[in-house]
C-alpha cells in the first residue's frame, strides 16, 4: 500500500480555480465598484471574469484600471442611473431594461461556462437574478445597500426582496447592518455572511503620518462621492459655524457620479452664501487615498441616512485620521464614541459643530482618537477581504453541489 506524501498532493496553483462572472450594470466611480476593482487587482484565487452593461462611452471606465488578466467585455442595453429617485415611467422602463440585460447576460458564453455568478450591485443583482433563474448557477448577490424603501426606492425594494434575495444561494454583506436588514427576505438554505468592502486600507503601515498634538486644526475633510444623502452639506454647515472667517480649510474629495451634477452646483453656490468660498476646495475624484488623508487633521462621515458600511469610515480609521461619524447604521459597527473616534446624532449640523469645536480646542484627544483610530480591530486590508470572498465562493459551489440532484 503506497501513502501520497504532501509532495503528491496538487497544490492550490494546479486545482482549477473556480470561474465567477461579476457582474455590474455601471463603470462610474462609485463605492461598490472601486470595492470590486480593488478586489480584483488584489490577485484573486478564482478565475474572474467581469460582464458590465453597455454604456455610452468608450473603455470601461473605473475598470479601466484592471490588470490585463481580468477579462471583461460589454453586453445588453444602457443601465441609466436615477431610477430609485424616478416616477412610474422610469419604473417601467428600467424594467425592461433590467429583463433585456437578464435575456443578454443569459445568452452569454462566460454565462454558460460560469460556475459561480456573482452580482456587483442593486441593479446588477436584478437583471442576474433573472438570468439565473431556472438555472443551476449559483447566484451570489453583494448587498452594499440597506434593504429598505430609502435606501432602493419602491421598485428597487420590490426588485430586491421579491426576486433578488429568495434566488440568492449566497448573500455577501458589507456590515452587519446591511446583513440584518436583508436576513427577512433569505432562503433558509441561502448563506450569508457579513464581510467589509475592499476599501484600499493598510491597517498599520505607517502610510499617513500621525498627527502632531501640539498642532492646530488646519484641514477638515469628507471622502465620498457628490450625493445629497453622502452629508456634503450637513458638513459645510457646521464648518461654517466653527470656522468661517479663519485660515482653516474644508476639503471634499469625490466625483458627482449617478446624475449629481446639480447637487454639486448647489453646493458651490451655498459655501458662496455662507461666506466660506475662500475655505472650500472640491477636488474631485482622487486617487492617492493616503497623500490625501494625510493633510487632514479630522476627516467627517455625515450621511443623511444609514450609511450600509462607510468605506470612508473605514478608510479614515486606518490612516489613522481623528474622526467623526453620523451614528447611524455600520459605521457605528467600527468607531466606538470617545475611543477611536467621535460618533453625533445623523442630519443634526448643531451636534457636528459641536464635535468639530471639541477636536479644535483639544489637541490631545485629536491624537488620542488617531492613534486608536489606526489599530481598530477587525480592519482588513484588500487581500484579506478577498480570500475572505474566496472562501465564501467556494462554501456555495460546495453547497450547491450537494443540493443539486
Amino acid at each position: 500500500m503506497s501513502s501520497r506524501t504532501d509532495s503528491d498532493r496538487p497544490s492550490a496553483e494546479a486545482r482549477p480555480r473556480i470561474r465567477v462572472l461579476h457582474l455590474d450594470h455601471t463603470d462610474a466611480t462609485g463605492g461598490a465598484e472601486f470595492a470590486l476593482l480593488r478586489m480584483l487587482q488584489a490577485d484573486p484565487g478564482w478565475a474572474p471574469y467581469l460582464l458590465l452593461a453597455r454604456t455610452e462611452r468608450t473603455g470601461f471606465g473605473v475598470y479601466d484600471a484592471l490588470p490585463a488578466r481580468v477579462p471583461r467585455r460589454r453586453s445588453g442595453v444602457r443601465q441609466p442611473a436615477g431610477v430609485s429617485a424616478g416616477g412610474a415611467v422610469m419604473a417601467v422602463s428600467s424594467g425592461l431594461r433590467v429583463i433585456a440585460q437578464a435575456v443578454a447576460t443569459r445568452c452569454s458564453r462566460v454565462f454558460r461556462s460560469a460556475d459561480i455568478v456573482d452580482a456587483n450591485s442593486a441593479r446588477a443583482a436584478a437583471y442576474g437574478a433573472v438570468a439565473a433563474r431556472c438555472s443551476r448557477k449559483p447566484f451570489v448577490v453583494h448587498v452594499r445597500d440597506l434593504v429598505d424603501i430609502e435606501s432602493l426606492g419602491r421598485a428597487g425594494h420590490a426588485l430586491m426582496t421579491r426576486v433578488v434575495l429568495p434566488r440568492a444561494d449566497g448573500i455577501i454583506a458589507n456590515s452587519r447592518a446591511t446583513l440584518e436588514s436583508a436576513r427577512a427576505y433569505v432562503r433558509p438554505d441561502a448563506l450569508i455572511e457579513a464581510i467589509p468592502s475592499a476599501s484600499g486600507l493598510r491597517p498599520g503601515a505607517a502610510t499617513v503620518p500621525p498627527p502632531d498634538p501640539s498642532a492646530p486644526v488646519r484641514t477638515v475633510g469628507m471622502l465620498a462621492r457628490i450625493d445629497p444623502w453622502k452629508g456634503q452639506h450637513v458638513l459645510l454647515e457646521a464648518f461654517a459655524r466653527v470656522y468661517r472667517g479663519t485660515d482653516v480649510r474644508l476639503q471634499f474629495a469625490g466625483d458627482a457620479p449617478f446624475g449629481h451634477e446639480q447637487h454639486l452646483d448647489d453646493l458651490r453656490r451655498r459655501v458662496r452664501e455662507l461666506g466660506v468660498a475662500d475655505q472650500v476646495d472640491f477636488l474631485g475624484h482622487v486617487d492617492d487615498i493616503d497623500g490625501l488623508l494625510a493633510r487632514w487633521d479630522v476627516a467627517v462621515h455625515a450621511s443623511t441616512r444609514a450609511e450600509p458600511l462607510g468605506q470612508n469610515v473605514l478608510q479614515y480609521l486606518a490612516a489613522g485620521r481623528a474622526t467623526v461619524a453620523a451614528d447611524e447604521g455600520g459605521p457605528g459597527e467600527w468607531v466606538t464614541n470617545g475611543v477611536n473616534g467621535l460618533l453625533v446624532p445623523p442630519r443634526d449640523v448643531h451636534a457636528l459643530a459641536m464635535a468639530l469645536r471639541r477636536l479644535d480646542a483639544d489637541a490631545a484627544l485629536r491624537a488620542r482618537l488617531a492613534a486608536a483610530a489606526s489599530v481598530t480591530p477587525g480592519l482588513l486590508d484588500d487581500a484579506a477581504v478577498t480570500r475572505a470572498h474566496e472562501k465564501f465562493y467556494e462554501t456555495v459551489l460546495r453547497s450547491a453541489s450537494r443540493s443539486t440532484p
